[in-house]
């Protein structure tokens, strides 16, 4: 097993290789053995899929090698197709090894020997392999803008993380590859991908669970299993957001207040976070009776301004009935505790409850 394990660290090796320069005194001969080198990681995946110690033996000696810290027990499985997709961008790579490399992609080993299904994967290469090849003789397509970009980013983020549920297992593996993924991101990217995909979570039960309102019971079955996996989706992306109070804090100053009401109207482990934040950035607003209005305690601090907190309570209290109810509710426990004053400037939760 410890070969097994060594033969495995050179995993990162060989996928730093394949984008770098040094490809390009590869022939066919070296690039047959590197693609042999890929598939026997796949049937090592394939091999220990339902082994949990082995495969967290794999994992672990994989995230020990560097660079690639995103690399993992699942990334063996996708090894040929890692592989490949560094080859393929890689302008260095010979033409000679390129076009070996082509056809492999076109022709694998073993494709068309096998039942329907092999043939199905070879059509679906061969027609992905069209569409890359036939892109420089077509006519620049418009961009997509950016919001259409961030609801694939999301999207995409959300399938991966489903396969790492169903290749993994462990919800700690999955949270440990999610960390990962969003750190490479810069932040104000982050919290938008997650903002969206926890977004897209919601919308999608909704529209499921809409369908399937008039379907026998295997579509019940089939809705309770996708809400389940949806839920546990749900619930790492809200770990990773909620597990460092800096990280949730620069997230509700960087995103709109009215997508966090939106966030904390299906969500209530964010709804209470978000009001016990609220509550603390209104905690250091002081009265100034020369201005006759709130103001910041401390300019060098990344507090909201009264117009500022005022727009999010009030965007809160435009939500659902249950989070307009739990935010009033919050704010008149906050009046009591202040002293419970009924005049203008005394205290900031007596002057929200008036204005929102």
């Amino acid at each position: 097993m410890e070969i097994v394990l060594g033969q495995v660290e050179q995993l990162p090796a060989l996928l730093a290789v394949s984008r770098s320069a040094l490809v390009r005194d590869w022939d066919s001969l070296t690039l047959d053995r590197a693609l042999e080198w890929a598939r026997y990681f796949q049937h090592l995946c394939d091999r220990f899929r339902v082994r949990p110690q082995l495969r967290e033996a794999l994992g672990r000696r994989l995230r020990r090698a560097q660079p690639y810290p995103l690399l993992g027990f699942p990334s063996l499985g996708r090894c040929p197709q890692l592989l490949g997709l560094a080859l393929l961008e890689n302008r260095a790579l010979p033409p000679a090894a390129c076009r070996r490399l082509l056809r492999s992609l076109l022709q694998p080993p073993g494709a068309g020997t096998g039942p329907e299904p092999s043939g199905l994967a070879l059509l679906a290469r061969r027609k992905a392999a069209a569409c890359l090849l036939a892109l420089p003789r077509r006519p620049p397509r418009r961009p997509p803008g950016p919001e259409q970009q961030l609801q694939a980013e999301a999207q995409l983020l959300l399938s991966r993380l489903r396969e790492e549920g169903q290749e993994v297992g462990e919800a700690a593996g999955q949270l440990r590859w999610l960390c990962g993924v969003l750190e490479q991101l810069p932040q104000a990217r982050a919290f938008e991908v997650v903002a969206a995909a926890l977004a897209l979570l919601k919308q999608e039960s909704g529209a499921e669970q809409a369908g399937d309102r008039d379907r026998d019971g295997s579509s019940l079955n089939g809705y309770q299993a996708s809400a389940a996996e949806d839920g546990c989706a749900a619930g790492l992306l809200l770990s990773w957001l909620l597990g460092n109070q800096e990280r949730f804090s620069a997230f509700c100053l960087c995103l709109p207040c009215s997508l966090l009401a939106f966030l904390a109207g299906h969500y209530s482990q964010l709804s209470v976070s978000y009001l016990d934040l609220l509550t603390g950035w209104g905690s250091h607003l002081l009265y100034d009776p020369l201005q006759g209005r709130w103001v910041k305690s401390c300019l060098d601090k990344a507090e909201l301004s009264w117009e500022e907190l005022r727009e999010r309570f009030s965007c809160l209290c435009q939500g659902s009935t249950l989070l307009k109810e739990q935010t009033q509710a919050a704010l008149k426990l906050l009046k009591t505790q202040d002293g419970d004053f009924k005049v203008c400037g005394l205290s900031v939760w007596t002057d929200l409850l008036m204005e929102v």
